[in-house]
């Protein structure tokens, strides 16, 4: 078994779409980033490569590299993916929070959690998407980022 912990934090801003988990949400802002710039599937990228100890989405995918802007991060998920595999891992459980004053999460977590639970090849119940507040304090509690936390638990048949 080996687990990892992934972070990831962008700022809200006008005229981009609100993307999490891979599912558009309607919000009149969206989050600043070199890709589509969704911090759940960012965080859980990081988790899932931090327990195989392949450094970060960053070093896959490094933000000066023109070629890549606006990508999907559901491609970026399923490059992670495929090198899970290809290492010989398999996810055993992802647990998430995040962490945002707006949208609720609440009203978006089953489409999130199939949506993922779809790009990884699991089973919905493998997935957990929580939602909190800042209580109004900080840049988050502002309205002016989204933040999340992400764990990844990850079992190998084979030794690393």
């Amino acid at each position: 078994m080996r687990i990892g912990i992934g972070y990831d934090f962008h700022r809200l801003v006008e005229g981009r779409s609100l993307y999490l988990g891979g599912v558009e949400i309607p919000h009149e802002k969206g989050l600043l980033g070199h890709s589509d710039g969704d911090v759940l599937i960012h965080a859980i990228c990081d988790a899932i490569l931090g327990a195989m100890a392949v450094a970060d989405i960053g070093f896959h995918f490094p933000h000066d590299d023109e070629s890549i802007k606006g990508i999907s991060s559901e491609k970026i998920l399923s490059f992670v993916i495929d090198i899970m595999k290809r290492r010989g891992f398999r996810i055993v459980n992802i647990d998430t929070v995040v962490i945002a004053e707006e949208p609720r999460i609440v009203h978006h977590r089953e489409v999130i959690r199939r949506n993922l639970a779809h790009i990884m090849g699991i089973g919905k119940g493998m997935v957990n998407v929580k939602g909190k507040t800042a209580e109004g304090l900080g840049i988050i509690g502002e309205k002016e980022g989204i933040a999340v936390h992400a764990i990844a638990l990850l079992e190998t048949s084979q030794e690393v």
